[in-house]
């Protein structure tokens, strides 16, 4: 299979599947190396095609013309059962978490997407954390960090808010 070929079939299978596929996954399907497809996916995305990378592996957003408000918030605690709680109130709350960045004193913002928006994707990514031993972005800053929440509604505003106050967790939130 060519180069024009594959990629053309990489943004057909990301667009068919429902959930993330790794760059690993897609390497082994087309029988290249993951830096081969790393590369497919940069001039794929250079060619105006939206495929974002997630913890989880490369995925193309559906569209969905329900009205969204986007929202910025500020939030502080520590370690991984606060992270965990934390996580639960949002998106039990009906926000997809879209992203977690921080603000660090010498290398600016740092943002890494999350895409999570169900109680399995809390669950993946808490035990790959675990497993992994991984420390949080936001232990660079003191528990800190800001996420960019999606959500249709102000009453869900609303209610991440009030939850997240009462956990302590809240710093500030700011509608965009």
């Amino acid at each position: 299979m060519n180069t024009y070929k594959r990629r053309d079939e990489i943004l057909r299978i990301l667009r068919e599947s429902n959930t993330p596929m790794s760059g690993t996954e897609l390497a082994k399907l087309f029988s290249v190396s993951r830096q081969v497809i790393v590369q497919d996916i940069a001039v794929i995305r250079a060619q105006g095609q939206n495929i974002l990378a997630t913890s989880k592996g490369y995925i193309t957003p559906e569209v969905d013309l329900r009205p969204k408000t986007e929202v910025s918030i500020v939030c502080k605690h520590e370690g991984y059962d606060q992270m965990e709680e934390e996580l639960k109130i949002l998106i039990d709350a009906g926000a997809k978490v879209i992203d977690v960045i921080i603000r660090h004193p010498i290398y600016g913002e740092i943002r890494s997407s999350l895409m999570i928006q169900s109680r399995m994707d809390i669950e993946e990514f808490m035990d790959k954390i675990r497993k992994k031993q991984a420390e949080p972005l936001a232990s660079l800053t003191r528990g800190e960090h800001i996420h960019t929440l999606e959500f249709a509604n102000d009453k869900t505003y609303r209610k991440i808010i009030d939850e997240l106050s009462k956990k302590g967790f809240l710093v500030r939130g700011d509608k965009e």
